[in-house]
């Protein structure tokens, strides 16, 4: 996907490039501009680019090419320790050998902060993460999760207007991850902060954010907020790496507007919004969502196209059940659907009839 380096952005990249060896670029020609106040993630697999981008913003890797702009002023060539940027890492990177009060205190004496106002500014911070009671502790008496709202509270002491978080929860389990994730986002709501936020979990990244980046090869492949990129994924890539997703191959028919039929391997014709597919005999993928499809008979959607199906798996999951079936010819089409009073049972080997609506259906190109 293009996107285009707004100047009035608090944050701008402009034709921003990095290569480490002179050949290779690891970001390509990146142009974004994050609004002031915004939430913005940055997501993708491994060496996609998206932590690179954070640390050329934090000022710890150099642009090959191009310019990075904080609030109008570019700052391609200032150090890091003056951008005024906090800074929040997985590993925490707290001081071992200081206590909480002296982690905090840290970055308001680098400031040149009278004692006073430090300690007003650290008695504030650990207040926010509620953690003012273990001001006297040091970081190997605390645990991961107290560890990492210390690490929060420092990033946030100074009063910054950009929070960079590079993968902050990713040493925590599931339960104490996703009460973190609401407590940041809380916390960016209430002091109005801008964030920039890195992580490879699509779940966090839907949960957080006000816009996602999604990055895949050096290039950001769409740029919307969560429901957008969820529900209008632009290519298939997106589509694959947002949620789970069906997948159906076949051979567009006809386009008419933006609406496309499509001929599936085993035959069997669709219809489907067409997003990159223009002409007819082009391969398409078909991308529909597991909670789109239906298969019980009085509740498919208007317009509804039915095709075949044979149960293969059907598996409990407490809130929802996950039936994986063969769907024209393929293996591997799941339907999820919500654990209600009434809920039909399916079992492995049973035929059954599936649908969806027309507009729930998206044709990609492969």
């Amino acid at each position: 996907m293009a996107t285009t380096a707004q100047s009035g952005g608090f944050v701008v990249f402009d034709h921003v490039q990095k290569s480490y060896d002179g050949e290779t670029l690891v970001v390509k020609d990146l142009n974004l501009s994050i609004g002031k106040g915004e939430f913005l993630t940055m997501l993708g697999p491994s060496g996609s680019g998206k932590t690179t981008c954070l640390m050329m913003l934090a000022g710890f890797e150099t642009a090959t090419h191009g310019d990075i702009r904080l609030d109008g002023r570019p700052i391609n060539s200032v150090p890091p320790h003056k951008r005024g940027i906090g800074m929040v890492f997985q590993n925490y990177a707290l001081f071992p050998h200081m206590t909480v009060g002296e982690n905090l205190s840290f970055p308001l004496e680098v400031r040149g902060m009278g004692k006073d106002e430090r300690e007003a500014k650290i008695k504030h911070a650990l207040d926010m993460v509620q953690m003012y009671s273990f001001i006297n502790r040091r970081p190997a008496q605390l645990s991961g999760g107290q560890q990492q709202r210390i690490a929060l509270a420092r990033a946030l002491v100074f009063d910054p207007s950009l929070v960079l978080m590079d993968e902050p929860l990713g040493a925590l389990d599931k339960q104490l991850r996703e009460h973190m994730q609401f407590e940041i986002k809380h916390l960016h709501e209430s002091l109005g902060i801008t964030v920039v936020y890195v992580t490879h979990d699509q779940g966090e990244a839907l949960t957080m954010s006000d816009r996602v980046a999604v990055f895949n090869d050096g290039r950001i492949q769409q740029l919307a907020p969560p429901n957008e990129l969820y529900e209008r994924p632009e290519n298939a890539f997106v589509a694959q790496f947002i949620g789970e997703n069906n997948k159906l191959d076949g051979v567009v028919e006809s386009i008419s507007g933006d609406r496309a039929t499509v001929r599936l391997s085993s035959g069997e014709v669709i219809a489907a919004t067409a997003v990159n597919v223009t002409e007819k005999g082009q391969k398409t993928l078909v991308s529909i969502r597991p909670e789109r499809v239906e298969f019980k008979p009085g509740m498919m959607p208007d317009g509804a196209h039915l095709i075949d199906a044979e149960v293969l798996e059907f598996i409990y999951m407490g809130d929802l059940f996950r039936t994986r079936l063969r769907v024209a010819g393929q293996d591997d089409f799941v339907i999820k659907s919500r654990n209600t009073q009434g809920q039909t049972v399916l079992r492995p080997g049973e035929r059954i009839k599936i649908g969806w609506a027309p507009g729930d259906a998206r044709a990609l190109h492969p």
